[in-house]
């Protein structure tokens, strides 16, 4: 019986290098090893520092809301306390637990950031981590921390789009808690001044870490956690690199078992990704901020349900002002509505839709298309209210819901869509026949119409005021935008782990 000869992998001659320096893990591993704040452009530090308040806006509203209360028992009573602060609670644990409680909490409204062109969401991933880091690798300045920040938020969106992370959707697995380790995994590595060879196995102990399941979405709390999971892993694959401890080399590149090739399977990855353009395009600039409390990809139908109701209740007024429309400015009622009709694409079908039944839960509310509509056309907004109990049971709602048609449209056959997006069609057809209709590529937040810095700035402000003194946020919002003049993050993170009010409550 013959044996296959033993392979060896050339160790390069200096230990601090990558094993294979050219390849994809190689490039990545080197770029975030030399990468300093200099290299970075002042707009993306400042583009940043807004989505880092965004981030802590999330987290902050996010702490003590039921199902995180509920976290906080759970993750405690297994892990104890420690020396890392949970946010808004007043409470510390060890840095893997506050890893993944800070992270279920940013992501626990449905209002972080997300980046469409491979969905994850980015501040869940990288903040926490981080902060569980400095808490150990401290004293670190606002620099330091804005830097590791920006490289996270970097690292995480080029594997996903290597990964062709909507497809990743679409075959049911949480994309960004797939590829998020290495966004969380980037930054920390940054924070603790890995070389390039033990970045490298900090990205092969963070790919041997993903997962995640979209079944999730239906009902499980567990959704909620996904990225904080996924931080506390980035966390965990850096430390351990930190500390020596070796992870797979050339973990994108390999053909058996790699990162791309087991997760691609089926939908050709493209390693280039990883390192297109490098240190000269910037993704962060690129990541939606959310204006509504629903899964991204909601976003463009629900953009388009408020636009229909102000473009009725408009003419409705017009009505009034001509004399010809008493009791018309009320705009759209569940009596109005005949049917709707929501076309998507695939990814978001799959992601975005399947009939709800009663009672939905609050995650499941976040997460279905029919029903963010539906609170949309009716209510005008998606806020943190639209997922109160009372109204995600009103029978309003399911009256809507009941005449709603969820369509998936392949994009490469309608002539109407000239650009890859999150393309969606709202069709309201009201009583005796009337027909609305509004298109939208994208939502408002999205990479060709992004938020400002100052619509940002003001979205942090609505947030903060149902749960933190005025004095309070406002200390938080300077410290926070001016991050790169201070010496440490002692009093941002004490500003943080003070208890907060319920946003639900």
């Amino acid at each position: 019986m013959s044996v296959p000869a033993r392979t060896t992998t050339r160790q390069p001659s200096d230990p601090r290098a990558p094993s294979a320096p050219e390849g994809p893990t190689g490039q990545l591993a080197g770029w975030l090893a030399t990468t300093t704040s200099a290299d970075i452009p002042a707009p993306v530090r400042e583009r940043a520092a807004h989505l880092v308040l965004d981030g802590l806006a999330c987290a902050l509203i996010g702490a003590q809301l039921p199902w995180s209360r509920t976290a906080v028992r759970a993750v405690l009573a297994l892990e104890g306390t420690g020396d890392v602060p949970v946010i808004g609670w007043g409470r510390t644990t060890g840095a893997p637990a506050a890893a993944v409680l800070n992270g279920t909490f940013i992501q626990g409204f449905e209002l972080d950031d997300y980046y469409p062109a491979a969905p994850l969401h980015s501040a869940s991933l990288v903040l926490p981590a981080l902060l569980s880091t400095a808490a150990q690798a401290g004293p670190v300045s606002g620099a330091e921390f804005l830097r590791a920040t920006v490289l996270g938020f970097e690292t995480g969106t080029r594997v996903g789009r290597a990964l062709n992370g909507p497809e990743m959707l679409a075959r049911g697995w949480h994309s960004g808690s797939v590829f998020g380790t290495h966004a969380a995994a980037a930054a920390c590595g940054a924070l603790r001044g890995l070389s390039a060879a033990q970045f490298e196995d900090a990205l092969g102990l963070a790919g041997t870490q993903s997962a995640g399941l979209m079944a999730a979405q239906y009902e499980a709390m567990s959704k909620r956690m996904h990225h904080g999971l996924a931080s506390r892993n980035g966390y965990y694959a850096a430390g351990l690199a930190h500390g020596g401890y070796t992870g797979i080399k050339r973990v994108f590149e390999r053909p058996y078992g790699g990162f791309l090739s087991t997760f691609g399977e089926g939908h050709h990855p493209d390693p280039a990704q990883i390192t297109k353009e490098l240190g000269r395009t910037w993704n962060t600039e690129k990541i939606t901020v959310k204006i509504h409390a629903a899964m991204g990809g909601l976003h463009p139908a629900i953009d388009a349900a408020i636009a229909l109701t102000a473009d009725r209740r408009l003419t409705a007024d017009r009505r009034l002002t001509a004399g010809r429309g008493l009791g018309a400015d009320r705009g759209l009622g569940a009596d109005d509505i005949e049917a709707v009709r929501i076309e998507v694409p695939e990814a978001i079908h799959h992601h975005g839709w399947w009939p709800p039944e009663r009672p939905l839960t609050t995650v499941g509310a976040q997460m279905n298309i029919a029903y963010a509509t539906a609170v949309a056309l009716l209510d005008g907004h998606v806020r943190p209210e639209q997922f109160l109990p009372r109204r995600i049971d009103a029978d309003d709602v399911w009256d809507v819901i009941r005449r709603t048609e969820v369509k998936r449209v392949d994009e490469r056959q309608d002539p109407s869509w000239d650009r890859p997006g999150y393309n969606t069609r709202v069709t309201v057809t009201l009583r005796g026949g009337a027909s609305l209709t509004r298109t939208l590529n994208q939502p408002h937040g999205g990479p060709d119409d992004p938020l400002t810095n100052t619509e940002i700035r003001e979205k942090y402000r609505a947030l903060t005021a149902r749960v933190v003194d005025a004095d309070r946020a406002a200390e938080i919002e300077r410290l926070v935008l001016d991050l790169e003049a201070q010496p440490d993050l002692d009093r941002l993170v004490h500003l943080l782990a003070a208890p907060v009010r319920g946003a639900l409550d």
